[in-house]
């Protein structure tokens, strides 16, 4: 059997693998920037297996309006995870463009152990719509600590868009601990409809799952 040449091996393995074995980091984050929007894509997805790319993914993607290279450097930010990928995701609950900041809320969602320590702060945040983007990341977010927080908010915040959020979440992971301060809520916002609609309702769900 005549041997291969090392060309025809490697033509012969799966396009992926070819590509990956031609990429050094250093290539792979100056094609985050190249104009052609699959060497972009495929530089993001190559990237998840560089810790260090973290921040790189970032810049790119504060500026890319690609949806989809956008979700190959969140999936690979998903991938790398850790603390240093929630400290540079955090930043995009501030961006304008709501499908990347729900896209980011999902990355985070998933990261629980990793976001944790980044929650009061966020639920202490002067901006009233980032509070509700860190009730929004509770809202899937499989911690221990998420009904702590959550009556933490019904306690002390004053905007009763917050509170509706927080009271949303409590419908299902409320316990019948939790009545006095529920009702506390419902005296503190008397005048809004909503808030005593969403408090009975987590009330009786507390009373009929005890």
């Amino acid at each position: 059997m005549a041997l291969k040449k090392a060309r025809d091996i490697q033509k012969s393995k799966p396009k992926e693998e070819r590509r990956s074995l031609k990429r050094n980091f250093q290539g792979l984050i100056n094609q985050l920037n190249d104009p052609d929007i699959q060497i972009r894509r495929w530089a993001a997805r190559e990237l998840a297996g560089f810790e260090q790319a973290v921040e790189p993914l970032c810049r790119r993607l504060q500026k890319e309006q690609v949806l989809s290279v956008q979700e190959s450097i969140l999936n690979s930010l998903l991938t790398i995870g850790g603390e240093e990928v929630v400290k540079n995701l955090i930043p995009f609950l501030r961006s304008d463009d709501a499908g990347l900041r729900n896209k980011v809320i999902e990355v985070l969602q998933a990261l629980p152990e990793a976001v944790a320590p980044y929650i009061e702060k966020l639920l202490r945040d002067p901006d009233s719509d980032v509070r509700i983007f860190a009730v929004d990341i509770l809202q899937v977010l499989p911690h221990a600590q998420v009904p702590e927080w959550l009556l933490q908010v019904i306690r002390t915040d004053d905007h009763v868009n917050v509170v509706a959020a927080a009271l949303d979440r409590l419908a299902e992971v409320g316990t019948p601990e939790m009545i006095p301060a529920l009702l506390e809520v419902k005296q503190r916002f008397a005048n809004e409809p909503y808030i005593a609609f969403a408090v009975d309702t987590v009330i009786e769900r507390t009373k009929s799952e005890a």
